[in-house]
């Protein structure tokens, strides 16, 4: 097994805007605490939440312990037992600023924290309201503080969603630029952190095997899921002005379509890596509103059952129009206009309150062209999968053929793989470790650029322009994995979706 020798990131001052929100509890202080269990963090490293509320240094750390005890009790990345000696030493590093983000007084107060530094070295994360993203930007860099002439770094982490539409997306990235370099910029996807997507780039480009047959001479269809058993649960007031389409598809699952689809970039680097998946998501296919509206279904769950557990409808969930029209999942074929996968279609899936929580890609091989066994009962087989799951039971495995024992000629399925828990020590995870270590060091392969941004939301405008026109939306009962109109999409053109699970 290869030794891990990473070091500790530089000193830093962490300034974490919208301190009290659910994101810096739930998954960043759990992430901080898993690099320094892991002796990732500089011992000079400071985290400095910031937000309206008053509070003291004292108040924040208190808060932030007593959701890390509740958590232990359970939840993605949950250590199960909270080590106390670890915590206060982490506690130790925190701190507080009350301010108003559009006060120019808070970013005054934020220069003076790190003119008390030796480093100078400053990230300011905006774990708020995507509508501070551009208010704050500005006043960092009317303050000074995005200056890197003093031999300080300076960056900046912003948070999905990245705009609305790909206008406001154009806006956002306009504004970012205008008061800092793009290298100066992280827009995080927390789905880029997980170690099985990291792994298709290993799997794909260190393994011969893979990329012999990783084109449309052997590949029919790629299939994208990413299935919740939740509802919006807390989220309602902002899912029912986004929808799944938005809150997933233009980040989540095209950064998993541009994994699965890039060319190998000349070099492991921050911008051959963005390059080239830049390059993949800009070739999908613009479709025409009549084939936007053909190549895609929306739906939105109702009332049903998950085992004999009742569960509401959509519109009873809190915070949500009673009369709502939107999307708790879309199913959507796109195209890719390349050499390599030309005239293979790309399906993606993605659904609140399905049967199953799974997210996965998988790829279907074409059959063998040559029925050879005609006596059988299966006189043409089933086409080859490889799966890739990114949760939650991680890992990868390629479905087969096989002749069952016997005298009589029966083939079965079975499955090669293997699941990352098998094989490596898994630590406990929230999917930030990787992402926030990457910011700390200035490694931005994991990080989105402006044009890949820009890219995805070209390719989704042509669905949100014909769902303005009108369209139906399909429902589904809760439990359930979307409406009939999704299996249809693949059923049309003589395929189905993978079984989940």
């Amino acid at each position: 097994m290869t030794k891990q020798t990473l070091a500790a990131a530089p000193p830093c001052t962490l300034f974490l805007f919208g301190a009290n929100g659910d994101l810096v509890k739930r998954l960043l202080m759990p992430a901080l605490y898993n690099l320094s269990r892991d002796g990732l963090l500089d011992r000079n490293l400071r985290i400095v939440g910031v937000d309206h509320n008053p509070a003291s240094a004292e108040d924040f750390a208190a808060r932030l312990h007593a959701f890390m005890v509740e958590r232990d009790k359970g939840g993605e990345g949950s250590a199960k037992c909270l080590d106390e000696k670890l915590w206060a030493r982490l506690a130790k590093r925190l701190d507080y600023q009350t301010g108003d983000f559009l006060d120019p007084a808070t970013y005054q107060a934020l220069a003076r924290r790190i003119d008390k530094t030796r480093h100078g070295n400053a990230i300011f994360y905006l774990a708020t309201s995507p509508r501070f993203f551009p208010e704050v930007a500005q006043r960092l860099g009317q303050a000074g503080l995005l200056d890197e002439s003093a031999g300080g770094f300076r960056r900046v982490v912003v948070e999905k969603p990245f705009g609305t539409d790909l206008a406001s997306a154009e806006a956002l990235n306009a504004c970012l630029l205008k008061v800092m370099g793009e290298r100066q910029i992280y827009r995080i996807d927390h789905y880029l952190g997980k170690e099985t997507v990291q792994n298709i780039l290993v799997s794909r480009f260190s393994n011969g095997l893979f990329e012999s047959f990783w084109n449309n001479h052997y590949i029919d269809h790629v299939q994208i899921t990413a299935a919740e058993t939740v509802g919006v649960e807390t989220r309602g007031a902002f899912y029912d002005s986004t929808g799944a389409l938005r809150d997933m598809v233009p980040n989540h699952l095209f950064q998993l379509l541009a994994m699965v689809a890039m060319e190998p970039p000349a070099a492991f680097g921050a911008d051959a890596v963005r390059g080239e998946k830049a390059k993949v998501v800009g070739a999908i296919r613009p479709w025409s509103a009549k084939m936007a509206q053909k190549n895609s279904v929306r739906g939105q769950y109702r009332a049903g059952k998950q085992g004999r557990k009742p569960l509401p409808g959509y519109r009873q969930e809190p915070n949500v129009a009673p009369d709502s029209q939107t999307e708790t999942y879309v199913a959507l074929k796109v195209m890719i206009d390349n050499w390599r996968w030309a005239g293979v279609p790309f399906y993606l899936r993605t659904g609140k309150r399905m049967s199953v929580r799974d997210t996965e890609i998988a790829i279907c091989f074409k059959p063998a062209p040559y029925a050879q066994f005609r006596e059988s009962e299966l006189e043409r087989p089933k086409p080859n999968y490889l799966k890739i799951q990114i949760q939650p039971n991680e890992g990868m495995w390629f479905d087969l053929q096989a002749k069952r024992p016997g005298p009589e000629l029966v083939m079965e399925n079975v499955e090669l793989g293997f699941a990352y828990k098998d094989f490596f020590k898994m630590t406990p995870a929230t999917g930030y470790e990787t992402l926030i270590y990457d910011c700390l060091t200035g490694d931005q392969t994991l990080f989105q650029r402006a044009d890949n941004i820009e890219n995805g939301w070209r390719a989704v405008q042509p669905f949100l322009d014909a769902w303005a026109q009108g369209g139906e939306v399909h429902e589904y009962s809760a439990g359930e994995d979307g409406p009939e109109a999704g299996n249809e999409l693949l059923t049309r053109d003589k395929r189905e979706w993978h079984r989940l699970g």
